[in-house]
């Protein structure tokens, strides 16, 4: 390339090179750029250097050699503070022809729409990245390469967003379309992580007081560092808000199942910023953890793969994430204990990001994940048991309050490269600069209500509780049930003060009464968060806690006391009731004395309960009549922080209430209903389980056939995410294996083997409920007479006895019966248990029916049935849970009587 120099004195011109150019245009900020540019003729330009030499610079042979010299830099050069400053001269002087170039068309064919001129862009963006990811150096800690290495970061990534798009949605297709896209990934996260290093390395040294090479302050090294870290770590944050990115993120191994993502977050949530530190300081630490807990969100909740999953599959990811697992629940512990109306205004000053709440997220997922739960269990119980335990005005006023006194503030760094670069060019290049300033980059605050914050902080602690609560067969361990119902129970006999530090328990009432009073404001508070915030399903498990908790506490306490027990169960189906080995129970939870097990958590517990039912009862009825008169359902508003008590008068109901709606709900008939549907992950969105179930019924046997997985693995890529032909192969075969086990466990009482065929024509077994639902859409869209006979013709369908008229039909019990649909069309097969009397309330002769244990259903078991109730189930589904068996009410007119079985 030819640049020449005109010198006032000789007017001679001569050739140079590129480096000059580099070195002096890098200085000029985008307007004054843009201003020598549009009045240049064909884009060549004038400029007057510091020396007071005229530069004659061709920029359109400029934009076509920058990229390809910088990356011939970056591979002959050492890695030395002169390079580093010279690249970083050089990524300046990109940004600033990318912010110029959408301004002047022509110019801007030249650079952005020249494809070649792109791809050598891409280039040097990953090869960089790989050089400063692979960096190591473990200099004085306020070595100058710190701080040029964290500023090439994130110039280099923000180069990305600034020759391709702004628009995040425009970018991501381009990163994945490249074909060394995991490369990019892999040395983005790498490098971002190298950078995190050395500001662990300076923070720890500011506690050593170790000397500088420059005139720069600790305050002003660190700041730089936290603000370029943000910058690099807000820019991975924004791509893996993409869902594209996302799952293209998820199939690369090196970062999710060999834990190189995990590391990062070990490493930022690891980061440790004393509070004598200056509180920018503190507060951009914060938004660093918030940020990574973010990334770890976007992750956790991709619908294509299970990022968990990923993880669990080597246990070397597996003990990093249980160690990010317990860093999340140290700053739950320290956020839980710190008294928010005690804040000093300087900690209010700066954004600390969504720290909290995204810990609390992040803590909401892994306690929905058979993984982690025991260990959770094992290491947040006792943080529960004691905010379940603060005196009552301060749970209010935390946990049941729509008006917080303090909450988080999000913000998002608005990065400036010219600024950026132009500090650290300015503070490192000459010794002897004179006071330095700190650099302050924009934040540009994102705020939300405090009424939103506090409700969802609120749904996030109802969902732990439920989450660790909850008990799947299919999917947790035998030891896990009722785990950590009896480790709540123990954590309540213990001192739990030292964990909260900034709040107060009471000292004048039994801390089991205490524990029940809080529970049942939460109950209510989380009634009136639903749907918003809250799904009903988490509300009820919250409920039948509650109601296992009272029971097991008075059980515990007062053993022989028999009256207090069944009035707290009263109303609680069979299944709700958790059978509990009592001295188990007592071997954790206290000592057997006299048969009776007596701790200084419960003494004194049902006197007092009985005492409060007695002396309020009036004012307890008067509260009730106003809950249910209003139809408020238990919603709660509060104005402050003093005034919570009396709001709470209004609103809440008095002990026998609350058992009455925590036992006799019909809503808990449902619980073991609730507890299989929690969340089952699945690979498919809506449309892609309705098409897979139709083309079951179709093929029941396609996990056999290799070319129809795949044909079908294709199609159904085509309507959602991508699904290879292994993964809809194992997903076959997981939901026969399911089915199987739900045919076994019926065939005791009938006796006889169920034809592999048919057991596979069962719909909505023990799938998710996605897989249920969408089966019944299916189910709408198909004619039940080609299920039951159409297109799987059946010979036992010969010896059916025709009974003629319904008035003729003779059912005996014990008698076998083929179910049919009110069409007539066969549904399934069932033995008849019996045929008099009342049935739950239904006369069986009046009703002209019978009870009938279905044990092969060919249909949803979704489908709703002809004599619906709560207390037998709506469906075969309820039923079954019901009872252990479908022992569903059927007409004697839609049944037919077989021969013989």
């Amino acid at each position: 390339m030819r640049i020449s120099t005109d010198e006032p004195s000789s007017r001679r011109a001569k050739v140079i090179d590129l480096r000059l150019a580099v070195e002096e245009l890098n200085g000029i900020n985008s307007q004054d750029l843009y201003r020598l540019l549009k009045d240049a003729e064909n884009f060549t330009i004038h400029y007057l250097t510091k020396k007071e030499s005229l530069l004659k610079i061709d920029m359109d042979k400029l934009v076509k050699h920058l990229p390809v010299h910088l990356t011939e830099v970056l591979m002959r050069s050492g890695r030395d503070e002169g390079v580093f400053r010279y690249l970083l001269c050089g990524i300046r002087l990109l940004h600033s022809l990318c912010n110029v170039a959408p301004r002047l068309p022509k110019f801007d064919q030249i650079f952005l729409d020249d494809v070649v001129i792109l791809e050598q862009l891409m280039d040097l963006v990953f090869y960089m990245l790989v050089v400063l990811s692979g960096y190591r150096q473990e200099d004085n800690a306020f070595s100058h390469m710190y701080l040029l290495h964290s500023a090439l970061v994130a110039c280099d990534l923000c180069l990305l967003t600034g020759f391709i798009s702004p628009q995040w949605r425009e970018t991501v297709p381009v990163l994945l379309a490249h074909p060394k896209v995991d490369m990019f990934m892999e040395a983005a996260f790498g490098s971002v992580r190298m950078v995190v290093r050395f500001l662990e390395i300076t923070l720890v040294a500011c506690y050593l007081d170790f000397s500088m090479e420059s005139n720069l302050t600790a305050e002003q090294v660190l700041y730089y560092l936290c603000q370029q870290c943000e910058a690099s770590l807000q820019f991975l944050q924004s791509l893996c808000q993409q869902k594209l990115f996302t799952e293209r993120l998820l199939k690369n191994k090196e970062l999710c199942r060999k834990g190189s993502i995990l590391f990062l977050a070990q490493s930022i949530l690891k980061l440790d910023s004393q509070h004598s530190f200056p509180t920018r300081i503190v507060a951009a630490i914060s938004r660093l953890k918030a940020k990574i807990l973010s990334i770890l969100l976007s992750l956790c909740e991709a619908e294509s793969l299970s990022f968990l999953d990923e993880v669990a599959s080597s246990s070397q990811s597996l003990d990093v994430a249980k160690s990010i697992a317990l860093l999340v629940l140290d700053l739950l512990k320290t956020a839980f204990g710190r008294d928010s109306g005690h804040l000093t205004a300087a900690d209010r000053s700066c954004p600390m990001g969504l720290l909290h709440l995204n810990a609390m997220r992040v803590a909401a997922i892994l306690t929905d994940d058979s993984n982690f739960r025991s260990y959770i269990i094992d290491c947040f119980t006792d943080v529960l048991s004691a905010i379940i335990s603060l005196s009552h005005g301060d749970f209010l006023s935390c946990w049941c309050s729509s008006n917080l006194l303090e909450t988080e503030e999000d913000a998002t760094l608005e990065y400036d490269t010219f600024t950026a670069v132009g500090w650290i060019l300015d503070n490192t290049t000459s010794p002897d600069q004179q006071n330095p300033t700190i650099l302050e980059l924009s934040l540009i605050p994102k705020s939300m209500s405090r009424a939103y914050y506090a409700h969802h902080r609120t749904s996030l602690f109802v969902k732990v509780i439920a989450n660790l609560y909850c008990f799947l067969p299919d999917i947790c361990k035998e030891q896990e049930r009722n785990h950590f119902i009896l480790k709540f129970l123990h954590c309540l006999q213990m001192d739990l003060s030292n964990l909260l530090p900034g709040f107060s328990f009471p000292s004048d009432a039994p801390k089991a009464a205490t524990a029940s009073k809080n529970l049942r404001s939460l109950i209510i508070q989380a009634e009136s968060l639903v749907p918003d915030f809250l799904n009903p399903e988490d509300v009820q498990l919250l409920r039948v806690f509650f109601g296992q908790l009272q029971s097991l506490i008075t059980s515990t306490a007062f053993e022989g006391n028999r009256v207090q027990d069944a009035q707290i169960t009263r109303g609680c189906s069979p299944s709700l009731r958790v059978n509990i080995n009592h001295a188990e129970l007592n071997k954790r939870s206290g000592n057997r004395k006299g048969g009776m097990s007596e701790t200084p958590a419960f003494p004194g517990i049902f006197q007092h309960n009985t005492t409060a039912e007695n002396t309020n009862q009036g004012r307890d009825l008067s509260r009730k009549e106003r809950i249910e008169g209003k139809g408020i359902s238990g919603k709660i508003v509060f104005g402050g922080t003093r005034d919570v008590d009396k709001d709470l008068q209004n609103a809440e109901t008095s002990d026998s209430d609350a058992i009455k709606m925590v036992g006799e709900s019909p809503e808990n008939e449902k619980t073991e209903t609730v507890q299989r549907r929690k969340r089952k992950r699945t690979i498919m969105n809506d449309e892609q389980l309705t098409l897979i179930e139709r083309a079951i019924l179709d093929e029941p046997d396609m996990q056999r056939n290799a070319a129809s997985l795949q044909s079908w693995a294709e199609e159904l890529s085509l309507h959602g995410s991508e699904i290879t032909s292994s993964q809809l192969k194992n997903w076959l075969n997981n939901r026969k294996a399911r089915l199987a086990r739900t045919v076994k466990d019926v065939q005791p009482d009938v006796g006889n083997r169920v034809p592999e065929k048919q057991r596979g024509l069962i719909l909505g077994s023990h799938d998710s409920p996605d897989s249920i639902r969408h089966a019944s859409k299916a189910r709408k869209d198909l004619n039940l007479t080609r299920i039951a006979s159409g297109d799987n013709p059946d010979p036992s369908i010969a010896k059916f006895v025709d009974p003629g008229h319904p008035k003729h039909v003779r059912c005996v019990a014990g008698q076998y019966v083929r179910v049919l649909d009110p069409w007539r069309n066969d549904i399934g097969k069932g033995k008849i248990v019996q045929v008099h009397g009342t049935w739950y309330g239904k006369r069986l002769e009046k009703s002209q029916a019978c009870v009938v244990d279905v044990y092969e259903l060919n249909v949803d078991k979704g489908l709703p049935l002809p004599f619906p109730s709560e207390a037998t189930g709506t469906s075969f589904a309820e039923a079954e849970t019901k009872f252990g068996v479908m022992r569903v009410l059927w007409g004697f007119h839609n049944l037919h009587v077989l021969q013989s079985e």
